[in-house]
């Protein structure tokens, strides 16, 4: 089962280096590429008595793991002073999916975009996005799908996705390991 938590859930997780054991930033802010549905990196702060923001960042591809405590990175030279993706040198520029209208293809609107999903563990990225729907209370999960299009106002979510939207984030792990499986070829679709 994959474990997946809320991106929001991340900022103010220590970053931890696996070779010194130390605490060698903390997480600012998740920096999210919406037009191709992934993880970009993090921007940091100091940690300890000069903490503030760091200039330094955090490249998704350096990661060594995350878990529900820290982010953790092999060493300190995960953490660069100059990024390679663009969006972590000036995150302002990513385009934001927050607020964005979820609709299915086959009609439905299921709500709006208020999160983005990341699955944890060592091989971290992003998996799905929280919904607030239009006629519940309760917020749903839906699957990021490769075929998702993203417009300024509304993301649209292929069909065959909607069976795997769920109520809880628990549940949503698996939902998003079911979808993956149908969606490689020979799956179950």
């Amino acid at each position: 089962m994959t474990h997946v938590m809320r991106a929001s859930e991340l900022i103010g997780l220590p970053v931890v280096s696996i070779a010194s054991g130390e605490d060698v930033a903390e997480i600012r802010d998740v920096i999210y590429g919406a037009e191709l549905h992934r993880l970009i990196g993090f921007t940091l702060n100091k940690r300890g008595m000069f903490s503030g923001r760091m200039k330094d960042v955090l490249p998704a591809e350096a990661l060594a793991a995350i878990g529900a405590d820290a982010v953790m990175v092999a060493d300190d030279a995960a953490i660069t002073e100059s990024a390679t993706p663009e969006a972590l040198d000036s995150p302002g520029s990513a385009k934001s999916v927050l607020g964005n209208r979820v609709l299915s293809a086959d009609g439905n609107d299921l709500g709006q975009v208020v999160g983005v999903i990341i699955a944890t563990g060592a091989t971290p990225a992003a998996v799905g996005y929280e919904v607030d729907p239009t006629d519940s209370d309760d917020n749903a999960f839906v699957p990021i799908a490769e075929q998702m299009a993203l417009s300024g106002e509304n993301l649209l979510l292929p069909a065959d996705a909607t069976e795997f939207i769920r109520n809880d984030l628990a549940g949503f792990g698996a939902a998003v390991v079911a979808y993956r499986e149908s969606t490689l070829p020979g799956g179950n679709r």
